[in-house]
Formats: structure tokens, sequence, C-alpha cells
């Protein structure tokens, strides 16, 4: 008999897949690890840089309507996180969501979170200096103002001005969606779904000034190079360590009620065979069991 597969995957079968996804990427290589951690800084980069030659370019329309400028540059900025999902990269805040479900499922041992997100972190700080450094900064595409004035300002406006606890509850907010984005792209089945769903959660986080830290990765220590007046250590104090634990939060905020909705004993078990709860009929048991062996 012939089953229409379901264009979404259930929410309990997504969590599965997330705790699955925990375990392939403990067995992953550390140096696999670290460098699609790399290209994955880099991948984001590219989006930030679209996201503030939007804004840089459009002195006018700030003058006039700074709320569209900001709603534009956040629409353009998902282009990095649709590349690294679509290519399989690492991302920190990603991981931020999937290794504490598949820790709190006992799935991988302790320590391969502080391992996988000291190895992502760093993988990912090296791709986003790279991109900034050698990319933007050397090759001169945005030397010239209105951009390089914006890039300074933006650098300010982000690890300068707001107070730490302020940096630290925007970055609850940007990971919250984010974690949003990452679920609703590893439910959808087919390439244009997984576009949309990443779009939408990002273009708002961008759009209302949440704080990433990797996305910052890139467009502080940018600023720092075009003249900013901030030092290395002013970011490192203020705006990584603050947007970094707040990503953290944000993280859980999707992972911990997702392993409580979903993620009991048997929901896993039944998940894991593609069946949906509270409908473990036959017909149910036999749609998507196939999902077990499906990759994000």
């Amino acid at each position: 008999m012939v089953y229409d597969t379901p264009t979404t995957m259930k929410p309990e079968e997504v969590a599965a897949f997330m705790v699955r996804a925990g375990v392939k990427k403990h067995q992953d290589r550390f140096a696999s690890v670290f460098l699609k951690a790399f290209m994955a800084g880099a991948m984001l980069s590219f989006g930030g840089l679209l996201s503030e030659v939007l804004q840089g370019g459009a002195g006018g329309l700030t003058t006039s309507n700074p709320g569209i400028v900001k709603v534009l540059g956040g629409f353009v900025f998902p282009v990095g996180l649709v590349m690294i999902v679509l290519q399989g990269q690492e991302l920190l805040t990603s991981n931020m969501l999937v290794f504490p479900m598949a820790l709190v499922k006992r799935a991988i041992p302790w320590w391969s979170l502080p391992v996988n997100w000291i190895i992502v972190f760093f993988g990912n700080l090296a791709g986003s200096l790279f991109f900034a450094a050698l990319l933007v900064h050397y090759s001169g595409i945005v030397s010239a103002d209105p951009y390089a004035s914006f890039i300074k300002t933006f650098a300010i406006h982000k690890a300068h001005d707001p107070q730490w606890h302020q940096i630290f509850l925007r970055g609850i907010g940007c990971n919250w969606l984010v974690s949003v984005a990452v679920w609703q792209a590893a439910g959808a089945r087919d390439t244009i779904s997984k576009v949309f769903a990443i779009w939408i959660p990002i273009w708002i986080f961008v759009a209302c000034g949440f704080d990433h830290v990797v996305a910052n990765m890139f467009s502080v220590p940018l600023g720092i190079m075009f003249g900013a007046p901030l030092t290395v250590d002013q970011y490192i104090r203020k705006s990584l360590i603050a947007s970094l634990i707040g990503n953290i939060v944000g993280a859980l905020f999707v992972a911990l009620p997702a392993v409580y909705y979903y993620l009991g004993d048997d929901q896993l078990a039944a998940a894991e065979n593609g069946q949906v709860i509270n409908d473990r009929s036959s017909d149910s048991s036999n749609v998507g069991d196939s999902e077990k062996e499906r990759t994000a």
C-alpha cells in the first residue's frame, strides 16, 4: 500500500532527529569538525557583509525611515545560515540546541558538549576573521564611505554602546530564533521548504537587533580593523562573552522544552521508528521509516 509522505516531520520526529544528529556530530573527527566550523564562520560572514553593504549604502533611507533599512538588512542576512545548513557545516549556535538535547537523553558523554563547543567556537572565529581580514578589509571592497563609516558605527553599536546585560538579553532572543530556524529546517523535507523555514526567524532576529555571537565575530572585528574606537579586550569582555552566554540560554529555551514534550523514553522509541505519538496505528508506523537515515 502506498502512503503520502507528509511535507513536514512531526515535532517528536524532529526531536529524535536532533538527538541522532548530536550522536553523529559527537562521532565526527575533531579536524573535520574544525574545518566545517571554519567554513560556517565564513558562510555566515557572507550574509553579514551583504547586510552591512545594504544598510551602509542606504544613508538617505536611514535618515527618513530607519526601520525599513533594518528590515531590509535583516532580509538579506539569512543567506549565510541557509548555506551552512544545506552544506552541513558546523555552527556553534545550532550546536547549542543539538548537544544539550542529546546530552539530556544520555546519547552522548558529558564531555562531548564542551569539546565540540570549544572546537566549533574557534573554528567559527577563525573563519569569520579570515573572511573579515582577507576578503573584506584587505580586498578593499567596502573601504570607501559610506560603507567604511557604517562598518565602524555598526561595531560600536554592537560592542560598545549597550550594557553587558543588554547584550546578554539580546543573545537570548537571537538564539531562541536561530534554534527555531534550525528546528524548522530539520523538519522540512525539501530544499525550498528548508530555505523558507530558516529565512523567517533569522530575518526577525537581525531586523530586531538581537546579538549572535558568531555573526559578531565578523562585524565587530571588522569594525576594529576599519578603525572603530574599540579594543579586542573590550570586545571579548563585553560583546563576545555576553552574547555567548545569552545564546546558550536562548538555545535551551527550545532544547529543554522539546526534550520534555517529545522525548520521553517511550516517545523517543516511537519517533525513532517514524511513528506519530498519540496515533500509533499500523498505518502511521509504516510512514516515515526511511527518516531514520535522513540527514539535515
